[in-house]
């Protein structure tokens, strides 16, 4: 079953008591242990200033029989009922480019040929693009090692001599001793199973998708590099041993990474169900997806794109130190989705119709007079043909003698009409220089 974000499908009885295990459940209550074969991006929740965790994947209307998605794309699975929710900008042949492109471009991915993907299984795609990119966050904080044990038979002991493996191997004595070591290692299930999920892509899809980017490609040969012991004929032993998450402070990132590779390695296993009743997929944040995009665009002409969770490029509120019983006692800092010299720039994936809401009209003023800057702005995706528009504020003081600074609302043209994936990059491509020409330094 297909769907949109922002819709309202019908649906059968069968595929109703199916969804109503995961229907009307906010993002922020569902658990590794309780869903463990279901991946949510972003993975925390307190990543940015929105309301992700408190959205529900999908909403269904038992009386009309009816499910409504909300601002989640990717796919969901149990049993025989899989639900694939597209973004709202598909083209009006069907295929999702759009929502394909954000993936691929934050992922770090630069495919020219999507004739394989759009028609085949989207939701292996979804996972196939994120994991350059959580392949890349995990090795930055080096290969994982962890303690092992390790069995020998030779001359150079080290460790607890094993009597029993002795007498059998060893009789009559022969120079060797059987022993057991224990050891730290960067050859363990885990990366491992990392090896067997990069191996599978190189077959499944080509070597493409992993050596466009060079942080990648250098992450791959260390994965590479640390599992000299690999075996492709252990691939179901390997997953086996990685069903217990990683759950380790320094090495966090693998967390997720473990997570999404057994999804790849067990995708069609889960898929057609051999277990009853489980839950699996990927489910995305279309807003976060769309920041991310931008950013990819945007930081080619000097925006910074703060990160409040790594509590990274905020700015600080207040210019001078105040005591602790103050209102800033934790020095309050401020974190716009992107900035520039003269520029404050606001990512949003609704329409906005050359308008907006009073709530982020406030939020974006307030960083523009914390900020000092002359000019803020509003881009939002967009399927139709509405124009960029303006609006000078009120007052002074802000770089302009005249005026409190200027507004913009900036539509992000969206192909709708492309018939493949070459007109769709074509389209797209317009669309980025366009915006990157609206905020070019005045």
């Amino acid at each position: 079953m297909n769907t949109k974000d922002y819709h309202t499908t019908v649906i059968c009885s069968e595929e109703l008591d199916d969804l109503k295990a995961i229907a009307d459940v906010a993002i922020s209550d569902i658990t590794f242990e309780e869903y463990p074969n279901l991946l949510i991006f972003p993975d925390s929740f307190d990543c940015y200033d929105r309301d992700f965790g408190y959205k529900e994947i999908c909403n269904v209307i038992e009386k009309d029989t009816k499910l409504r998605t909300n601002s989640i794309v990717g796919f969901v699975g149990r049993n025989e009922t899989h639900l694939s929710i597209r973004s709202r900008f598909a083209a009006e042949g069907g295929e999702d480019y759009f929502l394909h492109y954000m993936l691929q471009k934050v992922a770090g991915i630069n495919l020219f040929n999507l004739q394989h993907t759009t028609n085949e299984d989207c939701g292996f795609d979804f996972l196939i693009y994120l994991f350059p990119l959580f392949l890349k966050r995990a090795v930055s904080q080096g290969i994982y090692k962890k303690y092992i044990i390790r069995k020998y038979n030779d001359a150079n002991v080290r460790g607890t001599i094993d009597v029993n493996r002795h007498i059998r191997f060893n009789e009559p004595f022969n120079g060797k001793v059987a022993y057991t070591t224990r050891e730290y290692s960067y050859d363990n299930e885990v990366t491992q199973l990392i090896r067997h999920t990069i191996e599978f892509i190189n077959k499944e899809k080509g070597g493409d998708i992993l050596m466009n980017d060079p942080d990648v490609q250098q992450a791959v040969y260390q994965i590479i590099d640390a599992t000299p012991s690999y075996l492709s004929s252990e691939l179901q032993s390997v997953i086996n041993r990685n069903l217990r998450p990683v759950l380790h402070p320094y090495y966090s990132q693998y967390t997720l990474l473990q997570r999404l590779c057994l999804q790849i390695l067990r995708h069609e296993e889960l898929k057609y169900g051999k277990e009853k009743d489980e839950i699996y997929g990927v489910l995305i944040d279309a807003a976060w997806l769309w920041e991310e995009y931008l950013n990819t665009v945007l930081s080619k002409i000097g925006f910074t794109h703060p990160r409040n969770k790594e509590r990274e490029g905020g700015i600080k509120m207040f210019a001078n130190p105040t005591d602790k019983d103050s209102f800033d006692s934790n020095g309050r800092r401020i974190y716009p989705d992107f900035y520039c010299e003269d520029y404050i720039l606001d990512a949003k994936y609704k329409h906005l119709n050359g308008s907006v809401g009073r709530e982020d009209l406030y939020q974006v003023v307030t960083y523009m007079y914390c900020m000092d800057k002359p000019y803020g702005g509003y881009v939002y995706p967009d399927d139709s043909d509405q124009k960029a528009t303006s609006f000078k504020l009120a007052g002074k003081g802000l770089k302009e003698e005249d005026t409190g600074g200027i507004l913009f609302v900036v539509p992000f043209k969206i192909p709708q009409k492309a018939e493949n994936w070459k007109d769709f990059l074509q389209g797209i491509n317009q669309s980025e220089s366009r915006l990157k020409e609206s905020f070019a330094p005045r």
